[in-house]
């Protein structure tokens, strides 16, 4: 406007306007830009930033005293603070909702000024609904009830499927009659569902001081690249943020039974033992004492060669070791005994797995085949022939999917009955091992390039993470989940060393030293989440913990937290 006033082909508009050329001059262009507007100028906020309007603050606050039941701090809040939570119009329509005076409830919903057209349609039909249902549940109204279906709710134009199953009811009234609810039961339901349809500045949700504070309480969670705490611990006196401390990185435990290279270790599902297989051809079972101590249990002697790999049962009652190109054999863990030994002539097997009901096992064999057994030892089924001899297995918690190597580079997913595939995992270098997350919804890929990749199952299957930093050229390295709610990866490498990374970001955390030779394979305690197994060519098992002196914040883990 000023530029086109000031162009100097520009003629003055008649006297009685040339008050707008004044008004619209640069100097008062200049002040009116310069002020701020009413509606910003008026509002008060609160916090130093200047972003929390006090009127919304304490509306939420008044809502959240109401929630927790403390309604006489609520109405003396709403007193002084002469902030009411609700409009006059809006806690006289919940109070004849309650009532169940639809009539009236209407002509309120009428009165409020802040709702749209289609939510107003909404919240009518909503209350419509009840006026009608009240009429059919009246002897002789039906004449009635048809009246608000035809004038009242037809008119809206919305939910036609629901408007006919209303129109089915007043011919065939039997399914609306059978509820247990009582009347005020019923109207405090309705009310819940009408008030969901209102706009929140209207409406104010009553757990909306709860969501705001979970939110800002998972940003910090996610922003913590060592947060390894439980749910439980969090505080809201302080912005959360874990020290180093919280992670497991120092040796608690070095345990040296195993007379030979340990090749794998698995913790049990409730946390309480810790299985070992060794190069020794045997297999251990630890305990996991209160206060994190590990002590030995059982030494299960019989298989006549290594042993690759141990699986433990869904209740850890029994344990499954695998001798390499030879037998598996599933014990007692409890008392160490042998309970059966399962094997095929001129077939060795090289992995093992339960379901997840713990009466079939899954069996890779050397003639790059699968095989399910019941636990008695009878064959229930054998397919393949076309797998690698690294090939591992597992079944999907669900035990609907049957998961392994295929072809060196490929992680194929088959259906528990048909085997065909359900999903499949194609990596461009050769695939060495994989563990599947709690929920089954993420897989972990260890690869002969020294990497490690995080796939994520959900939908069409994609690689979310990639972790590096550790060494592997010779030998197959395992690697895991863990922490609180598998925040963290773990490995094994080449350098003796265990390596740990912030599973969503990918970033390397910490490298763990204390082996002689080659860590093989790592371990997680699923209950306890400051507990790490390794297993190492070195003939030993470390048990790692958390270090207090690394916590920057001085919490301290006393024994009943390491338990």
């Amino acid at each position: 406007m000023y530029l086109l006033l000031a162009h100097s082909s520009y003629t003055a508009p008649a006297t009685d306007h040339t008050w707008l050329y004044n008004f619209y001059s640069l100097p008062a262009l200049r002040y009116l830009m310069a002020q701020p507007l009413t509606s910003q100028r008026d509002v008060e906020t609160v916090g130093s930033k200047g972003v929390i309007k006090r009127s919304e603050y304490v509306r939420i606050i008044t809502g959240a005293l109401y929630s927790l039941d403390y309604n006489m701090t609520a109405d003396l809040l709403q007193e002084e603070s002469r902030i009411p939570l609700d409009s006059p119009e809006l806690k006289l329509l919940k109070k004849q909702v309650l009532d169940g005076n639809w009539e009236e409830s209407v002509k309120t919903l009428c009165t409020i000024s802040l709702l749209d057209k289609a939510t107003r349609s909404l919240a009518s039909f909503l209350i419509l609904e009840q006026k009608f249902l009240k009429f059919l549940r009246m002897d002789n109204n039906v004449l009635d009830a048809l009246n608000v279906l035809r004038k009242e709710i037809v008119p809206l134009g919305i939910n036609l499927n629901r408007v006919h199953e209303l129109a089915a009811w007043i011919i065939s009234p039997s399914g609306y009659r059978n509820t247990d609810k009582d009347a005020k039961s019923a109207n405090s339901d309705i009310l819940k569902k009408l008030l969901k349809l209102l706009p929140p500045s209207l409406a104010i949700p009553p757990t909306r001081l709860e969501s705001i504070v979970e939110e800002v309480l998972d940003l910090q969670r996610g922003a913590c690249l060592f947060h390894n705490v439980f749910d439980r611990d969090l505080s809201l006196y302080l912005d959360h943020q874990c020290g180093r401390g919280r992670l497991p990185s120092s040796i608690k435990q070095i345990l040296q039974v195993h007379t030979d290279e340990v090749w794998f270790l698995q913790f049990s599902h409730n946390g309480k033992y810790l299985a070992s297989s060794s190069k020794d051809k045997s297999a251990i079972i630890w305990q996991v004492m209160n206060g994190g101590k590990v002590s030995w249990k059982h030494t299960l002697i019989g298989h006549q060669k290594a042993v690759l790999t141990v699986s433990w049962s869904p209740d850890d009652s029994q344990l499954l070791t695998c001798g390499e190109d030879e037998v598996i054999r599933r014990w007692d863990a409890n008392l160490g005994q042998c309970l059966h030994v399962y094997e095929k002539t001129a077939v060795g097997f090289i992995s093992c797995a339960w379901s997840p009901d713990g009466r079939v096992i899954l069996a890779g064999m050397t003639n790059k085949s699968f095989s399910l057994w019941n636990v008695n030892g009878a064959e229930l089924d054998c397919w393949g022939e076309n797998t690698l001899r690294l090939s591992e297995t597992t079944i999907t918690h669900a035990g609907d999917m049957i998961a392994g190597i295929f072809r060196g580079n490929t992680i194929v997913f088959l259906d528990w009955e048909d085997k065909r595939c359900r999903k499949l995992i194609r990596e461009e270098e050769v695939i060495t091992s994989f563990s599947l997350s709690k929920d089954n919804k993420f897989l972990l890929v260890n690869l002969t390039n020294q990497e490690i990749h995080l796939w994520n199952l959900e939908g069409y299957p994609r690689i979310v993470a990639r972790y590096k930093g550790h060494t592997r050229s010779r030998f197959i390295i395992r690697s895991c989940f863990g922490g609180c709610e598998e925040a963290f990866i773990a490995s094994g490498s080449e350098d003796s060393q265990v390596y740990v990374w912030h599973r969503r970001s990918g970033k390397p955390i910490q490298a763990l030293d204390g082996h002689s030779g080659a860590v093989n394979c790592v371990s997680w305690n699923p209950v306890n989440i400051y507990m790490l197994a390794s297993a190492s060519d070195d003939g030993a098992i470390r048990i790692w913990g958390p270090d207090p002196r690394m916590d920057q914040y001085g919490l301290g883990f006393e024994s009943s937290r390491w338990r």
